[in-house]
């Protein structure tokens, strides 16, 4: 979704080219990998806890349907455009710092890593190491495709991507994220009755 992150890529990338997506990613991923490892190794007990795996579920659930279906709307109303991005201007030239600290200072940044980002830590850690892992490097590599596109595309001109291809590629992530959504709510539901009843 549109947001301070996406806004500091487009600046970036008008500013100092294609390299600005990958090094605004890296100091993103940066942020996420210690995340994921203080979820990971510093809540292991927290995790494996039934009844705090199904609230999980459920909250991280409810929260990515509220954000699949704000997407959704905002597809459907041509309420985002590549045009129209507000993003926070970063002072420090550094990029890699700017996509830590745009990525530390944005609420929404956090709320989901608080809800949708542990349930997603939570499952990976189902397989050990090796799962979070590899939903560390798949989320990352999604942050790096996704911005590294949008980077070019402004680096190289707006032909890439118009409003029109932007606002279809919104509905269908938020689709998507729809269908996660209920996954996650339905496995935290089932989590909670089976620790209660």
């Amino acid at each position: 979704m549109p947001g301070p992150l996406l806004g500091v890529t487009i600046e970036g990338s008008l500013r100092r080219g294609f390299i600005a997506g990958p090094m605004i990613v890296l100091g993103h991923g940066i942020l996420e990998f210690l995340l994921v490892v203080a979820m990971a190794f510093g809540l292991k007990d927290f995790f494996a806890n039934p009844s705090v795996a199904g609230i999980i579920g459920l909250f991280g659930g409810g929260f990515l349907a509220w954000m699949g279906l704000d997407m959704i709307k905002s597809s459907l109303k041509k309420a985002v455009s590549l045009e129209n991005q507000s993003g926070k201007t970063i002072g420090p030239r550094n990029l890699v710092l700017a996509g830590i600290i745009v990525s530390a200072t944005n609420p929404y940044f956090i709320l989901w890593w608080a809800s949708t980002g542990m349930e997603s830590v939570r499952q990976a850690y189902l397989l050990g190491g090796i799962g979070i892992l590899a939903f560390y490097i798949g989320h990352i590599l999604s942050d790096f495709t996704w911005y590294a596109a949008v980077s070019l595309a402004f680096a190289k001109g707006k032909q890439l991507m118009n409003d029109n291809v932007y606002r279809w590629v919104i509905l269908l992530l938020g689709i998507f994220i729809m269908a996660f959504s209920i996954k996650f709510m339905v496995g935290g539901w089932e989590m909670l009755r089976n620790s209660y009843f």
